[in-house]
């Protein structure tokens, strides 16, 4: 339902205002859950889940060849293992290596072996950076990691699980949580991030979690934590990302609209897309 609240908040034509050409290749097709057992509970739905991300992959990919740049919706935020996947398979063809800001409230870098819930969508950069689980990093037709840590950076982390932790500072990405947005401002912690992402790579992919938003203005998430980026800071990542000029590809996930109020958070999510791919203040 998450894709659909977004095109329900006008992202299309508001992008077309912009001066974008649009094209919607509406949903990845996607089974239900209640219809399928959650197979192993370390990495519940695991399979299906594959399935879906194999599918954004190729997608993505072909939207990246034929000069597009993909605006993946969710939904769940395991789909970011496809997408990412994807820009980063579109730049091996040229020889470079991707930068990948992941703006999230979780750095999503659990394992079968440390998630406590068994839940994909705590796993994607985990598998992203070559480790578990193993069927989520082989969309390119290659297990060879989609990112490197030097070129990963995590921006507005403020929840992580006591083994997740220990895994993210192992892992040598660099991290900017809300304490270091609190204590050097947005702009300082994105000029970072952006010079870090950007540093060597191709281009850039971001995928922008809605719960790394607070609550009270992105309510319709699965996973909210208080004390999340306020509007003006949410807006600022992405005008500086397209201040940039180095964004590739965009993912907008974790909206649920059955907890939303409104429509507020696609609403909200829409609002940001323009601002990252190119809206104007004045």
């Amino acid at each position: 339902m998450g894709p659909s609240a977004f095109r329900i908040a006008g992202l299309a034509d508001q992008l077309a205002t912009l001066g974008h050409l649009v094209t919607d290749l509406g949903n990845v097709e996607a089974p239900l859950p209640e219809s399928h057992g959650p197979g192993d509970p370390r990495r519940r739905y695991v399979q299906d889940i594959a399935r879906v991300c194999q599918s954004v992959f190729h997608r993505s990919l072909a939207s990246l060849n034929s000069g597009a740049l993909p605006l993946v919706l969710g939904g769940d935020h395991s789909l970011g293992a496809g997408s990412v996947a994807a820009t980063a398979a579109y730049l091996r063809q040229q020889g470079q290596p991707l930068g990948l800001l992941w703006v999230d409230t979780h750095a999503d870098m659990n394992t079968p072996e440390s998630s406590e819930s068994g839940n994909v969508h705590g796993m994607p950069l985990a598998a992203l950076l070559g480790g578990e689980p193993q069927e989520l990093r082989s969309f390119g037709g290659t297990n060879a990691p989609a990112v490197r840590p030097e070129h990963t950076v995590l921006v507005g982390i403020r929840n992580l699980d006591a083994r997740e932790k220990e895994r993210v500072r192992e892992s040598q990405v660099h991290v900017f949580t809300m304490k270091d947005i609190d204590r050097l401002g947005i702009a300082q912690v994105m000029e970072q991030a952006i010079a870090l992402a950007g540093h060597g790579t191709g281009g850039i992919h971001v995928s922008f979690d809605m719960d790394v938003c607070d609550p009270s203005i992105a309510p319709g998430v699965g996973t909210p934590v208080k004390g999340g980026l306020d509007y003006r800071e949410a807006h600022v990542v992405m005008e500086m990302v397209a201040e940039s000029g180095r964004l590739l590809a965009l993912d907008l996930v974790e909206v649920n609209p059955t907890l939303d109020l409104r429509n507020t958070t696609a609403e909200f999510g829409v609002e940001l897309a323009l601002s990252a791919l190119g809206k104007q203040i004045l």
